[in-house]
């Protein structure tokens, strides 16, 4: 058992060091670099000032990385937040309706989002709303809505039908007290898990959009924009590339070590299954 905790313990710490430096740059970065990051130096240079040289429009690359993290996870994790609100609400709900047709009325519509390409959804929002992160976010929350919401649900049955749901009936709590304080609390480590599973995919979907040209402008900072716009001279300049995604690459592997170092093992996954052999029997 004290290995098990302290290799959650090592996990955990890891995960911590790699989210410092992605982390730091989306919070600290746009105090200390201007608005507009200039461009006031000759394409793909190195030294001259530039730690890590310029990208093709000659702006220094460490202004890029300390300005552009704040839409690269900024989007993404605002995307995922509202996401696991909406599916919670959804998902608790049909858990704990104890009703059927309230059950179907709830998650038959999110499902049908299920089968449609993210990439897709995200192409024909960003050719509608071009260059707004808001709706970038709100494409991305609307595809993990369903998700989300199942797999909350089918965690929650057996909170929600288990003898402590009851004994509060029993005892006149309200349903939203023992939705809230038991059925939440009981799925809070499958939410958990889940969430940080989908902040990495979702940073990465962001990035992916904005790599070709479906979310933000081709002149932002953004770590995904950077990527793209510098990519032809991965060889000349690797820096303007691999610097942004290595910035996304340690804050997804740092989000997941981190939340599966925290969590008690196993958690997620016994409540989950325990969950779904209840949602096969409802």
């Amino acid at each position: 058992m004290s290995d098990r905790r302290s290799g959650r313990g090592r996990r955990a710490t890891l995960g911590a060091l790699l989210l410092l430096p992605p982390v730091a740059a989306a919070l600290i970065g746009p105090f200390v670099t201007d608005a507009a990051v200039p461009s006031n130096g000759m394409p793909y240079a190195m030294g001259d000032g530039h730690l890590l040289g310029t990208d093709v429009l000659g702006r220094d690359v460490v202004a890029l990385l300390l300005r552009g993290g704040v839409s690269a996870l900024g989007v993404a994790c605002a995307a995922v937040a509202l996401a696991v609100a909406v599916g919670a609400v959804l998902g608790l709900t049909a858990a704990a309706s104890r009703s059927r047709w309230l059950d179907d009325l709830l998650m038959r519509p999110v499902e049908l989002l299920l089968p449609l390409p993210s990439l897709l959804v995200i192409s024909v929002v960003g050719i509608g709303w071009r260059g707004h992160p808001v709706a970038v976010a709100l494409a991305v929350a609307a595809l993990n809505v369903p998700a989300v919401a199942r797999l909350l649900r089918a965690a929650a049955l057996d909170a929600a039908s288990g003898p402590v749901a009851e004994a509060m009936r029993l005892q006149g709590e309200s349903p939203a007290r023992i939705l809230v304080g038991h059925v939440g609390r009981a799925v809070l480590p499958v939410a958990v898990a889940d969430a940080g599973t989908r902040v990495g995919s979702a940073v990465f979907t962001v990035a992916a959009a904005n790599f070709l040209g479906l979310g933000l402008d081709p002149t932002s900072p953004d770590w995904g924009v950077s990527i793209a716009a510098s990519r032809d001279a991965l060889f000349v300049q690797p820096w303007a590339v691999c610097a942004p995604a290595l910035m996304l690459v340690m804050f997804t592997v740092g989000v997941n070590l981190l939340a599966d170092g925290l969590l008690p093992r196993g958690a997620g996954h016994r409540e989950g299954s325990q969950g779904k052999a209840t949602a096969w029997n409802r």
